[in-house]
């Protein structure tokens, strides 16, 4: 069944179809909120959140063909608004350090899903996504919003600039 179908039956009133959709997207905004804080506690509120306010939000949303973009909004205001506020501190202490060493950026899985090869292509693994979490970190944010959608999510060009609501132009340039 596809997400517009689900939509429809949410809206007329079948709850175990909003149920299939926090299933179908959970994943992929979870992957999200936590390449944005890097924090998995963060990360789990705010995607209880983006789905509080997609079911809330639900009735207003025009065209469900589009609903991967908006969701994707959704979690993206809710990021910025949280990393203004001071809800969200950045911290750092040796047991987080030690945790993210777990966390791969450039798949769904830790590293422990790659026990298995060699200590060597792992050991790089680890050092190549330290690199890439502090190039993250030193970008301006509207490049790093495009940077983890498009090579993190897996979002195309047109997917990213509508929920940007910028020019396909402008996304690339950002990414380049």
């Amino acid at each position: 069944m596809t997400d517009e179908q689900l939509i429809r039956k949410f809206l007329d009133g079948d709850v175990e179809a909003f149920n299939t959709l926090v299933w179908r997207w959970q994943k992929p905004i979870y992957n999200f909120t936590l390449r944005y804080f890097k924090d998995r506690e963060h990360a789990k509120d705010a995607t209880q959140r983006v789905f509080l306010k997609v079911y809330k939000n639900l009735k207003h949303l025009k065209d469900t063909r589009k609903f991967s973009s908006w969701i994707y909004q959704i979690a993206l205001n809710l990021c910025k608004d949280e990393t203004k506020s001071k809800y969200y501190q950045t911290t750092s202490s040796l047991d987080e350090l030690k945790e993210n060493k777990n966390f791969d950026l450039s798949s769904d899985t830790d590293s422990s899903a790659y026990s298995g090869t060699n200590p060597e292509s792992t050991l790089e693994r680890r050092e190549l996504r330290t690199l890439l979490e502090q190039a993250l970190d030193h970008i301006p944010a509207e490049q790093k919003e495009v940077v983890v959608m498009k090579e993190f999510q897996g979002l195309k060009f047109i997917e990213i600039a509508e929920i940007l609501d910028l020019p396909m132009n402008t996304v690339k340039s950002r990414i380049y």
